[in-house]
């Protein structure tokens, strides 16, 4: 998705700060733009973390990335939505995306592990109230899901416009996280009776199901009708 309002190129790389510095693998670790990108583009579902009445809460949700910012949506009546409002300063949070992409078996057990991809982003959170921006960002949301779908659907009235708020996080304090490749099984273990690889994971779509009472003459859309790599 292509942002708005950015006057000037961005840096190929995130900066690294003591939050996004991970304390174990550190050669796992990117702050490769690009990257960052892809693994959220890729993705459905977040989840969003803060902290509420002292105790920590996190929440899965959608969301839609647009140029820099990333947008999360929900009821006004939903307490992190609440704690954004345009008078407060912000809502510290930190927001993950991760995808499973190999179950890593090993000869010990203490070596079984999985290949991923992660992104982390700490930051403040902050109500939209700007209308153009609200709309950008709901659009954001549902192509998100499914590119293309935005132009396809009739958009939010006034009332439902009144119940949903929408937040953004800009993508400042962000790195990735990959792990790819086999087991490392420790050389005394190499010649043990046991399996050891990777079950790789695929993402697939099964054919859309139409629901049973679609206007006349409604047919399937283009960008359903073939195959949606993400």
């Amino acid at each position: 998705m292509q942002g708005t309002g950015e006057t000037q190129p961005k840096a190929a790389a995130y900066v690294p700060t003591g939050r996004t510095v991970p304390t174990r693998a550190q050669d796992r670790a990117s702050y490769d733009r690009d990257l960052v990108h892809s693994i959220l583009d890729e993705g459905y579902l977040c989840h969003l973390g803060f902290v509420r009445d002292g105790a920590p809460v996190v929440l899965p949700t959608l969301y839609g990335r647009v140029g820099e910012r990333l947008y999360v949506h929900g009821s006004t009546g939903s307490r992190p939505l609440r704690m954004t409002g345009q008078a407060d300063p912000g809502l510290p949070v930190c927001l993950t995306v991760t995808h499973v992409d190999g179950l890593v078996l090993a000869r010990s057990a203490f070596h079984h592990s999985v290949n991923y991809r992660s992104v982390v982003v700490h930051g403040v959170a902050h109500q939209v109230t700007d209308p153009e921006e609200r709309r950008l960002a709901l659009d954001a949301l549902v192509d998100h899901v499914v590119p293309g779908r935005a132009a396809d659907s009739r958009p939010a009235n006034k009332k439902e416009l009144a119940a949903t708020a929408v937040i953004r996080l800009d993508l400042d304090e962000v790195s990735a996280k990959v792990r790819a490749g086999g087991a490392s099984d420790e050389p005394e273990d190499m010649s043990l009776p046991y399996w050891a690889g990777v079950v790789p994971l695929r993402k697939g779509y099964d054919a859309p199901v139409a629901e049973t009472d679609l206007a006349p003459g409604v047919g399937l859309p283009d960008y359903l009708a073939a195959p949606r790599p993400r």
